[in-house]
């Protein structure tokens, strides 16, 4: 179901998987490490290396009969698409058509699989800065190559997408998904997640229904089972 799909973006160290730590129920995550590092917290999630990028179409379909998982991470897409670059674009003998197979890899996952899913399914990705000569501005893009990163972006295929950020604490205003620590005053600054684009982050693709968060939030804790919980509450109304 992509409307209960979540997309986290944001730069390397910024939080995104740390933004795992706190989901329910960890036995019933299906976790597919497609860029072969740990996570950076113990966890007890089923944990699978993905070596090929089909066996995330393969994972995401075997899911829907496994009633042991709720929730499906794919980490990262960024690395997932770099991996099919590298197996099946760089190792073509007709490099377009492979292009166009990797956008059509993407299209595929998103309207196919992703749609079809019923269990939560929280993407990571990794950003980078596009350059638009239509508004003559630098974009922050997942960082995904081919028609599709030049175009509308992975991100036009969900719902929902938020950014992970660092931000100094004098920024930050406490709501009921945010709470500031002793810890976090000490430090001075606070990983959460950005869920509304302000007139400073225009150039970033943030968006996640209204109603979700009350108006007046734009940053909530770094924590994805807080996000899924508003998910499920919303689309239960």
């Amino acid at each position: 179901m992509i409307e209960k799909s979540v997309l986290i973006c944001g730069r390397s160290g910024t939080g995104k998987s740390y933004s795992l730590r706190n989901l329910r129920n960890p036995e019933g995550v299906m976790y597919l490490n497609c860029e072969g590092k740990s996570l950076p917290f113990p966890n007890k999630f089923q944990k699978f290396d993905v070596t090929e990028p089909m066996q995330v179409y393969e994972a995401l379909t075997a899911v829907n009969d496994m009633s042991d998982v709720h929730t499906v991470v794919i980490d990262s897409a960024s690395y997932l698409m770099e991996m099919f670059e590298t197996q099946i674009v760089n190792t073509s003998s007709n490099t377009q058509r492979a292009w166009g197979d990797y956008a059509s890899f993407i299209k595929d996952l998103c309207l196919v699989y992703l749609k079809k899913c019923t269990k939560n399914v929280v993407i990571l990705s990794h950003v980078v800065s596009v350059y638009n000569s239509d508004l003559l501005i630098n974009e922050t893009r997942a960082n995904i190559k081919g028609s599709v990163g030049k175009g509308n972006g992975f991100e036009s295929y969900f719902t929902n997408v938020i950014y992970t950020k660092i931000v100094p604490v004098d920024k930050l205003k406490p709501n009921d998904c945010l709470a500031i620590t002793p810890r976090d005053e000490k430090k001075g600054f606070k990983h959460v997640f950005q869920v509304e684009v302000t007139k400073e982050t225009v150039h970033e693709s943030i968006k996640v229904p209204p109603g979700i968060f009350d108006d007046d939030v734009t940053y909530v804790e770094n924590d994805v089972q807080i996000v899924l919980d508003k998910l499920e509450k919303y689309y239960a109304n």
